[in-house]
């Protein structure tokens, strides 16, 4: 079971950034030019050399401007325009000689996936093998993540079945097949996978794999069928660990029993289980909504004279439950000393405050430091604010945090389109509103049925690949 700890994300190197302005280079003058990616489904990478040579304006960086880490940030760039990634994926091996690594590789595969260009994935995949740059444990938990995410489960599993060609139908590779079919809400085909009559007899049922079917019932929300998992995991003497706990906490909070969740921290410290921080996390926010967010401090306090550090995630918690109770004054304050506590922001971290804020100058602002700070903002920042901006009915700032974006080589996502939109709609901008809309669906994202500007069923149709 992965937990995520959220850490400090910094903006796009010099590297990184030289990278994206070439390619800006490069992408207006095909998309000005008779070559336009729109005619091409399926871009090739000899095409794409040929289209690099003659339409480059300036002399390309040598070879050692592409350095793995800046390949992989730049591709991320792209995540929402999948020909374009690809383009730039097939143009910087081509024109640069970058050697394309597992970890490229993987990030590439995860990008169509996400647009299920599955077929190309698995041109990859074979590529990878052919180049003796293997495809590993996480290019398939990438493949696993991305059918089930399409409700494909029957592929994901076949997958699973077919790692045998890659020596890597092995324990790994199992349990990241039934995360991802908990993750996706798949729990039912997770729990016949593992427990029910066809089970696979490959690997016993550990407390790692009931941990994952318990975050499974978790994500579906069937709080009913979480307590009778737990039950049923003492009554089939499935020894319960820290993670086993820190779910079973999480669900209880979630559910709206935080008495529950402080119930059951107390019995971890009977059986004198060692808490982490992601433990205190949870019930910090427990308490915080029991008994206070001056409780929460305390119990703050209490973890660090314990010896457990808090993380960035515990200073968010804190400030999202004083800001709840209306200090946002001293949420700004605990903001300003996250640093000094060894604990960086992130980009949660200003959205806590973002959603309290209540003048747009004051989230400009804000939004300023988070860049100067080095924390990235994430396409969720930019939704976050245009939509709220949006709500408020203030166009101007809604422009400047669009054109933010664009600066920083953001593609923007479908959401961060439709939110747009929707603001140039309320405000009765028709035009503007359908070249938005047109554009959105050039790059293949789903946009919303808008009589109001035309947008028809069939489009739709076509993004969705029906």
């Amino acid at each position: 079971m992965l937990y995520s700890i959220s850490g400090r994300s910094h903006g796009c190197s010099s590297r990184t950034q030289a990278i994206l302005f070439t390619l800006s280079q490069l992408y207006h003058a095909k998309s000005s030019g008779p070559n336009s990616r729109s005619n091409t489904r399926y871009p090739n990478p000899q095409s794409s050399s040929k289209f690099a040579t003659t339409l480059n304006p300036k002399p390309p960086p040598t070879a050692g401007a592409f350095g793995n880490d800046t390949v992989t940030k730049a591709l991320s760039t792209y995540a929402n325009d999948w020909n374009r990634a690809f383009e730039f994926f097939n143009w910087v091996e081509a024109q640069h000689r970058f050697r394309h690594t597992a970890d490229t590789y993987n990030v590439m595969i995860d990008i169509l996936g996400k647009f299920l260009e599955f077929p190309t994935c698995w041109d990859l995949i074979r590529t990878m093998s052919s180049r003796r740059c293997l495809p590993n444990h996480v290019t398939f938990r990438i493949m696993f993540k991305r059918y089930l995410s399409a409700h494909l489960v029957r592929e994901a599993i076949d997958t699973y079945d077919g790692l045998g060609e890659f020596n890597l139908k092995d324990k790994t590779s199992f349990c990241n097949l039934i995360d991802a079919l908990c993750e996706y809400k798949h729990v039912v085909e997770a729990v016949e996978l593992c427990m029910g009559p066809n089970r696979r007899p490959e690997f016993d049922a550990s407390t790692k794999l009931y941990n994952m079917i318990l975050r499974g019932w978790f994500k579906l929300g069937w709080w009913s069928k979480c307590r009778e998992f737990w039950e049923d995991m003492d009554k089939k003497g499935v020894k319960k660990d820290l993670h086993s706990y820190s779910i079973y906490m999480d669900i209880t909070y979630k559910s709206g029993k935080p008495w529950k969740t402080i119930k059951l921290f107390k019995e971890m410290k009977q059986k004198k289980i060692a808490l982490d921080v992601v433990a205190y996390n949870i019930v910090i926010r427990a308490v915080g909504l029991s008994e206070g967010v001056d409780s929460s401090i305390a119990l703050y306090r209490e973890m660090i004279d314990l010896g457990c550090q808090p993380n960035t995630v515990t200073l968010n918690t804190i400030i999202k439950l004083l800001c709840e109770n209306s200090r946002v004054k001293d949420a700004c304050g605990m903001l300003e000393q996250m640093s000094r506590k060894g604990c960086d922001p992130n980009a949660i971290t200003y959205h806590c405050l973002f959603g309290y804020l209540e003048k747009p100058n004051e989230i400009l602002k804000l939004f300023d430091k988070m860049t100067e700070d080095g924390v990235h903002p994430t396409m969720d920042t930019f939704v976050m604010l245009i939509r709220k901006f949006g709500r408020w009915g203030f166009l101007r700032p809604v422009f400047i945090i669009w054109n933010k974006m664009e600066e920083r080589g953001s593609s923007p996502s479908e959401f961060a389109y439709n939110a747009l939109i929707d603001v140039l709609l309320q405000k009765g901008m028709i035009d503007m509103a359908r070249k938005y809309d047109e554009e959105m669906l050039k790059k293949g994202l789903s946009s919303k049925l808008r009589p109001e500007i035309g947008t028809k069923l069939a489009d739709a149709e076509y993004v969705n690949g029906l």
